[in-house]
């Protein structure tokens, strides 16, 4: 069955939701290990920036193997 742009699109939002989510605590966590101590509008800035390429990224893998699928290239 194919996913439609509309289902892939959700799908990525959603992934990167719970993703946004595991980067904040890392980032908590992370972060001062590293001697990098910012306060909590800068994690949630950086965050978001990375979650935004990261949406871009699923989404466009996402609609290639689609069309490679519908082109029948991996069947």
């Amino acid at each position: 069955m194919k996913q439609s742009r509309k289902a892939s699109l959700v799908e990525a939002c959603l992934n990167m939701a719970l993703g946004f989510a595991v980067s904040m605590a890392a980032q908590v966590v992370i972060f001062p290990v590293f001697g990098i101590h910012i306060g909590v509008g800068a994690h949630i800035g950086i965050g978001m920036a990375f979650t935004v390429v990261s949406i871009a990224r699923s989404y466009a893998l996402r609609r290639l193997f689609e069309a490679i699928m519908v082109r029948g290239y991996l069947q």
